[in-house]
């Protein structure tokens, strides 16, 4: 079993990752490092040479391998949702939490966020605009996507952590 975690840029993907797969002695993955690792460029450069529809490509692959994992904490790319195979993957081989931000606190983490440049722009309408929009066609992705939804406003990463944990807890206990 793994934990998949899905959501929008600056959601907490990678930090809570890190810290639950710390706390867990699992392994933590996360899926753009692995798509940056196995291809030798960055996602921009990625993106830039072979567009989204390159990328998406490029990240079911990966998932399919990382899908194929034990034990693993998952971050996942922000649009991992937009490819049903990788959304069926993941509920069939863990359990799927949505990290929930409010697009206001999204944008203020992506101002303090160091690997921000190495994101490229998914519109062309600017960041405020593109958060607005980008998180509104995805919500319905990530709602259906996900088992769990925990909202990241105001908490720190191991607070959200700690979360994820209680309901594998409680998920293994029915089990």
């Amino acid at each position: 079993m793994n934990i998949y975690l899905i959501g929008y840029r600056c959601t907490g993907k990678t930090t809570v990752g890190r810290w639950v797969a710390e706390q867990r002695g699992w392994a933590f993955v996360d899926s753009d490092e692995q798509i940056v690792r196995t291809h030798g460029m960055t996602i921009q450069h990625v993106v830039a040479a072979q567009g989204w529809e390159g990328f998406r490509d490029k990240e079911k692959r990966v998932m399919e391998r990382i899908c194929a994992m034990d034990r693993c904490v998952v971050g996942t790319g922000g649009g991992v949702v937009i490819d049903p195979d990788n959304v069926s993957r993941m509920q069939k081989t863990g359990v799927v939490f949505w990290l929930k931000a409010s697009p206001e606190t999204i944008r203020q983490r992506m101002k303090k966020d160091h690997g921000g440049p190495l994101r490229p722009s998914l519109t062309s309408t600017g960041t405020d605009r593109e958060v607005e929009e980008v998180f509104a066609q995805r919500e319905p992705l990530y709602r259906r996507a996900a088992e769990f939804e925990i909202e990241t406003d105001g908490l720190s990463p191991e607070a959200v952590g700690q979360q994820v944990n209680e309901h594998i807890r409680k998920r293994e206990k029915r089990k």
